[in-house]
């Protein structure tokens, strides 16, 4: 199959942005198949960076057909303003060229309030982006949710809005204490957003399928990563969908048998953003200095991430539970400096060891990561676009992370540009 998926195999923030904006120039669908506006994709182009939140990054390349699944829950509000801001740099010349599925759920003012509410009373935060995600998923599962063909039909919106706001305004007021909402308000609001989505509304599975027919390239793009799973994640602390490769189907209408490579997004260490656990992260001068060096600060919240060195053990469960045939290794160069680099290879808890996660997320505290140290390379590595031009101990890295991960890396990226990328297999070859 020529078909390619995208999935990120860490806590999310893996660089998944630029490495779908690459693959873009080989494919000729690109699917947006889960998560919310929560999610940020950064792409430097030209020397300007552009971030996306719901739009597929293969807009920023022309003639590309751009999809937002049935899978992802769409706020429209963002979604408008993305469209105008990428309209003003040049981008999304052809309205023809994004479409969004029918079947999306819409994120509603209600989400986010409860999204906020929930938060704010929890002990244990989660850490969320109070931008109704979670909230609006759950309205999906409960059979209440509101789908974009919904809107797209005035009185069927406006009865299932008053329906809703009997439950929500009953929570917002009675446990909450807050100000209830009027359900004419938000119903009128959403008159623009109905204008808008008409435009972009198709029966985007249908499109998918005669896509395939007739032999075109489809690249499926994942928000967040792995770990934040809402099954195979560190559970509370995850996002409210499925991350991991198998989602790719139910989130786009795509058949299991169109997909035939998975590439895996990590970085060459580990961060994570929000609450929860994190074994190899670093809560010192080093940790700091690793976010410093790679800016890692989140997309959407500009929030610090949390950092540490690289995690064999949870990277080997993801690439199995992807299904993965080969990674893509982020942000090498942030490690240039380090006379030594260590690599997580297995956890102690207890007396026992451990080659892959516990299940039990209360386990991971007591998880002591079982370092194996490397000699760092003290070069530049930034801009390199050559396997052979990289030091010495850097490839060494990469073959030494290759041997304990038990999966080829295929791509290499040295910096955030389009060409600072080293390709050694192209996924759509």
């Amino acid at each position: 199959m020529s078909n390619v998926g995208v999935v990120g195999i860490q806590w999310g923030d893996e660089g998944k942005g630029k490495i779908i904006d690459i693959l873009s120039e080989y494919a000729d669908v690109i699917v947006r198949f889960q998560g919310g506006a929560n999610a940020g994709h950064t792409i430097v182009v030209g020397g300007k960076k552009v971030i996306l939140h719901l739009i597929p990054s293969g807009i920023l390349h022309e003639k590309k057909y751009c999809i937002i699944g049935n899978g992802v829950v769409l706020d429209p509000g963002i979604l408008e303003q993305e469209i105008n801001d990428l309209k003003s740099i040049g981008y999304i010349k052809d309205d023809k060229r994004l479409m969004i599925s029918g079947l999306t759920h819409i994120i509603m003012p209600y989400h986010k309030k409860l999204d906020m509410l929930r938060e704010s009373k929890k002990k244990n935060k989660i850490g969320t982006t109070g931008r109704g995600i979670g909230p609006a998923y759950e309205d999906k599962v409960s059979r209440m949710g509101i789908r974009v063909i919904d809107l797209l039909d005035k009185k069927m919106f406006s009865d299932m809005v008053k329906e809703n706001l009997e439950i929500k305004n009953f929570i917002i007021k009675k446990y909450y204490k807050d100000q209830p909402f009027k359900a004419r308000e938000i119903i009128k609001s959403y008159e623009v957003y109905r204008k808008l989505l008409k435009k972009y509304t198709t029966d985007t599975t249908q499109f998918i399928h005669k896509c395939q027919q007739e032999g075109k390239k489809m690249l499926f793009e994942g928000a967040q990563g792995t770990y934040l799973d809402v099954d195979h994640g560190t559970y509370p602390f995850v996002t409210s969908s499925n991350t991991v490769s198998g989602n790719i189907f139910s989130g786009s209408g795509a058949p299991p048998t169109s997909v035939g490579y998975i590439l895996g997004i990590c970085k060459a260490y580990t961060t994570r953003v929000g609450e929860g656990p994190f074994p190899t992260e670093l809560s010192d001068e080093t940790g700091e200095r690793i976010r410093k060096i790679g800016g890692e600060y989140g997309a959407t919240t500009n929030r610090p991430r949390r950092c540490g060195w690289f995690d064999a053990v949870i990277v080997r469960r993801a690439l199995k539970l992807n299904g993965v045939k080969g990674l893509c290794m982020m942000k090498l160069d942030v490690l240039d400096e380090f006379d030594k680099i260590r690599v997580c290879t297995k956890y102690k808890l207890g007396n026992r060891f451990l080659t892959d996660p516990p299940m039990a997320t209360t386990s991971y505290p007591k998880c002591e990561p079982v370092y194996e140290d490397i000699d760092g390379w003290n070069s530049p590595t930034r801009g390199i676009t050559s396997y052979g031009d990289l030091p010495l101990n850097a490839r060494k890295y990469l073959k030494r992370l290759e041997e304990i991960v038990g999966v080829n890396i295929d791509i290499i990226s040295t910096g955030p540009e389009r060409e600072s990328t080293i390709v050694l297999k192209n996924p759509f070859e």
